[in-house]
C-alpha cells in the first residue's frame, strides 16, 4: 500500500514539476527584422511587441540585417523600443545601416556578429543621393536623443570618475552628418560607420557573437524558450497583394469587369469583381504607406469621367482622355512612394516598374476581355450565350429598321439643300432629308444621287457634270 501511494504522489507532482522546470526558462521572444524598413516592417513590430507582451516574454530579441528604410517608420520602431518596460536586444546579423542603425541604437543591448557593420544613417533617396539638410538635421537629432536616452555609465580612470554617455550622442550624430569631427574616430568628410571591434569600444556594441545562442550566453541566461514572430495572415495577404504580378492581375480583373459589366445589361456580377479588384489593389497599396487618399480619389475620379463619356456624353472627347489619363496616373502614383508629385524618392526602376505593371494589366485586361468576351458571349457555345443578343435581324430576311419609304429613296436624284461635309440636307421630290456624302465636300445646289440608305440614313454621291 506504501508504495502505491507513494506512486501516485509522484505522478500527482509530475505536472507541478514540468511547471516549475518551464517557468524556470526565461521566454525570448524572437523578431526578425531582415528586410527593408516600410509600413509593413513597423506594423510586424507593433505586433510582436504586443504578443511578447501578452506571453509575458523576459527579452525581446530583434534579429536585424537590413540597409535601412524609410525615417517615417524607423522612428516608429524605434519610439516603441524606448517605451517598451521590456529589455530589447538587437543581433545585427551582418548589417544594420541607416534606419537599421537608429533601430539598434534605441535598443538596451547590441550584439554583432563577426564581420558586421553598424552607422551610415544619412539620408538618401533611393539612387543614394543625399536628401536636403532639413532632412539630414531631424535625423541627426534623432540620433543624439536615441543616444542620449541610453544614459550615463561611471567611468574609473586613476584617481578620477567620470561620468560618460554610455552611447556617445556625438558618435551617433557622425553616422549622419560628414562634417562631424571626432579626434581619433572619425574625420570631416566622411560618414561614421563602425565595425564589431569598434562598436565595442565606443560602447555601441556589448559584444559579438556567430548566433543567438552565443548572444543569450552573453547575455547571462542559460535556460530559455525561444518564441518567433510569425506574420499573421493579414501580413502574408498583404505581402501577396502588393507583388507587383499581382497589382497587375488586379488591373485586368478591374478593366475586364467595367468591360463585361458594358456588355450585359443592369448592375451585375462584372462590376462586382471590378469593384473587389479596386479595393484589393488599392487596400494593401493604402496599408503600405503607398496610395494616398489622393491617389485613390485620381482613380474614383477618371471612372467617373470614363462612365460619362460613355454613357452620356455622345461621342469621345475630353471627359474620355482624361478619365482613362486620371485612372492610369492614380493607378501608377499607388504603386511608388511619392509625396504630392515629389518624386526624389522615387528612383527610375521602381517607376518604370510601376508604369509597366500598369500599362501590361490595363492593355492585358482589355484584350483578354474582347477574347473572353468572344467565347463568353458567343451565340453556339459560349457559357454566358444567352446573357447577349446574338440574332441578326437582316433586311433580306425581311426585317426593316426602318420606314419601307426610305428604302425607296436609293437610286434617286435631288439637289444638296444645305453643305455637306459630309453631313448635311439634300432635297428629293420636292421632301428635305438627312444625308451623309460618302465621299468628299458636296456644296449647296449640287446635284447628288442616293447611293445607299441605312439606320434612316441617306447617303449621297455628287454627280458630275
Amino acid at each position: 500500500m506504501r508504495q502505491i501511494l507513494i506512486f501516485i504522489v509522484l505522478v500527482l507532482h509530475i505536472p507541478y514539476l514540468l511547471w516549475a522546470q518551464d517557468n524556470s526558462q526565461k521566454v525570448v521572444y524572437k523578431l526578425n527584422i531582415k528586410q527593408e524598413i516600410t509600413r509593413a516592417a513597423w506594423r510586424q513590430t507593433h505586433q510582436a511587441f504586443l504578443e511578447a507582451d501578452s506571453l509575458g516574454a523576459d527579452i525581446l530579441l530583434i534579429h536585424m540585417n537590413t540597409y535601412g528604410g524609410t525615417v517615417q517608420d524607423a522612428d516608429s520602431i524605434r519610439t516603441l523600443i524606448l517605451q517598451s518596460s521590456m529589455p530589447v536586444i538587437a543581433y545585427i546579423d551582418n548589417n544594420a545601416a541607416s534606419a537599421g542603425a537608429l533601430i539598434s541604437i534605441a535598443c538596451d543591448s547590441i550584439y554583432m556578429r563577426p564581420g558586421g557593420s553598424i552607422g551610415a544613417a544619412t539620408v538618401v533617396n533611393q539612387t543614394g543621393q543625399a536628401m536636403p539638410d532639413k532632412y539630414q538635421s531631424y535625423m541627426r537629432s534623432t540620433m543624439r536623443a536615441t543616444a542620449e536616452s541610453k544614459g550615463m555609465k561611471t567611468v574609473i580612470t586613476g584617481n578620477d570618475t567620470l561620468k560618460m554617455w554610455r552611447r556617445d550622442p556625438k558618435i551617433a550624430e557622425a553616422m549622419v552628418d560628414p562634417s562631424v569631427y571626432i579626434p581619433g574616430i572619425i574625420d570631416t568628410g566622411k560618414v561614421l560607420t563602425f565595425t564589431p571591434i569598434e562598436a565595442m569600444e565606443y560602447g555601441f556594441c556589448e559584444g559579438t557573437a556567430e548566433n543567438i545562442k552565443e548572444v543569450m550566453k552573453q547575455v547571462g541566461i542559460d535556460e530559455y524558450r525561444i518564441v518567433e514572430y510569425q506574420p499573421t495572415w493579414v501580413e502574408r495577404i498583404i505581402g501577396f497583394l502588393v507583388n507587383p504580378v499581382m497589382s497587375g492581375l488586379l488591373i485586368m480583373a478591374i478593366v475586364g469587369g467595367i468591360y463585361f459589366e458594358m456588355q450585359t445589361p443592369g448592375v451585375g456580377f462584372p462590376l462586382g469583381v471590378a469593384i473587389l479588384a479596386a479595393v484589393l489593389y488599392f487596400a494593401p497599396l493604402y496599408l503600405e504607406g503607398l496610395a494616398e487618399h489622393w491617389e485613390i480619389l485620381l482613380f474614383l475620379v477618371g471612372i467617373i469621367l470614363l462612365a460619362l463619356e460613355i454613357f452620356v456624353i455622345p461621342g469621345f472627347g475630353v471627359a474620355g482622355v482624361s478619365g482613362i489619363l486620371l485612372i492610369i496616373t492614380g493607378l501608377v502614383l499607388s504603386l511608388i512612394e511619392n509625396v504630392v508629385f515629389d518624386f526624389r524618392p522615387v528612383n527610375t526602376l521602381r517607376l518604370g516598374v510601376a508604369l509597366m505593371t500598369v500599362i501590361i494589366g490595363v492593355f492585358g485586361g482589355f484584350v483578354l476581355s474582347l477574347y473572353l468576351g468572344k467565347k463568353l458571349f458567343s451565340s453556339q457555345s459560349g457559357l454566358f450565350k444567352n446573357l447577349a443578343l446574338n440574332t441578326v435581324q437582316d433586311v433580306r430576311d425581311g426585317y426593316l429598321n426602318v420606314d419601307s419609304s426610305f428604302l425607296s429613296l436609293k437610286g434617286k436624284l435631288g439637289k444638296a439643300q444645305t453643305v455637306l461635309r459630309p453631313g448635311g440636307k439634300v432635297l428629293i421630290d420636292g421632301e428635305i432629308y438627312d444625308a451623309v456624302a460618302e465621299t468628299g465636300f458636296i456644296d449647296r445646289g449640287e446635284e447628288i444621287v442616293v447611293r445607299k440608305v441605312e439606320a434612316a440614313q441617306l447617303y449621297v454621291e455628287r454627280i458630275e457634270s
